[in-house]
């Protein structure tokens, strides 16, 4: 599976999408089911290209289980002697709850204190959609990201926070629209209060630039 945007001069962009044929065509029929099983006709014009629509729209929501996170870290691994808090913060997560495949929206906040090796920037993001990119649970996610880099980095610590809204709490069930969840996780010297709270207000602090 891959998707990119490629530079076009004439139309300013070319989209490229490849997906697995089979797994395409397995997804439409399924799909093609569901809308007949909810009442709908699915021969009708503006639903025709729906299970097509949806079988590459699922496959692009969790196309992290096609990501292998830690190859991502090693791809960027460099010998540096830095042992302060690095921080990338206010990563967008786009996530499908796996009890009811309804989205769940939100930010990270990822931290690590390198021992002699760090990664590049870009990279703990893309770790974060690489796990988030998959069926979850927010508590489950936070963790295999805080794994991912303590055993791929093996930094004095890591700490994540993950602030998300979930639709199966917002458009059913209880229908709390402004309810947010946040998790937590932290290893090493992020256990220290000290450290943890300077994390903490650091992630607080609004960025100005």
């Amino acid at each position: 599976m891959e998707f990119s945007t490629n530079g076009d001069n004439n139309k300013g962009f070319t989209k490229i999408e490849k997906y697995n044929q089979d797994t395409t065509e397995q997804l439409m029929f399924h799909y093609k089911k569901v809308l007949e099983l909810l009442g709908e006709d699915a021969e009708r014009e503006g639903l025709l290209k729906t299970p097509l629509r949806v079988a590459k729209a699922m496959q692009f929501l969790t196309q992290g289980y096609h990501n292998n996170p830690e190859d991502i870290l090693r791809s960027a691994m460099f010998q540096e002697d830095y042992r302060q808090m690095v921080i990338v913060k206010d990563i967008e997560v786009y996530s499908m709850c796996e009890h009811h495949m309804l989205p769940f929206v939100g930010r990270a906040h990822v931290a690590y204190i390198p021992n002699g090796t760090i990664t590049g920037l870009s990279k703990l993001a893309r770790v974060v959609d690489a796990f988030a990119r998959r069926l979850q649970v927010q508590e489950r996610l936070t963790t295999q990201i805080k794994d991912c880099i303590q055993n791929t980095l093996n930094p004095l610590g890591v700490a994540v926070v993950i602030e998300a809204q979930h639709m199966c709490m917002s458009m059913r069930g209880i229908q709390k629209q402004n309810a947010i969840t946040t998790t937590s996780d932290f290893t090493g010297a992020f256990e220290k209060v000290a450290t943890r709270e300077e994390f903490i207000r650091l992630i607080a602090n609004k960025s100005n630039y």
